[in-house]
């Protein structure tokens, strides 16, 4: 759980803005994300691989 002390005289504004950075860091979000369904071992193999392919060949186009 992320907890964030208020500090004497803080904003509201810069409170919730370390509350954003806390949370993002810890990848909440991200990994809720993943776990809503379950994907095969193979299928997400697959997918880094097709992911690897498609940055290989964006690399090398932007380099001609």
């Amino acid at each position: 759980m992320i907890e964030i002390r208020i500090k004497d005289n803080e904003s509201i504004d810069r409170a919730l803005k370390r509350f954003k950075k806390k949370f993002e860091k810890a990848g909440v979000l991200r990994e809720l994300r993943s776990r809503s369904h379950f994907e095969k071992p193979s299928v997400w193999k697959r997918d880094g691989k097709l992911k690897a392919v498609y940055r290989q060949q964006m690399e090398s186009s932007r380099a001609n």
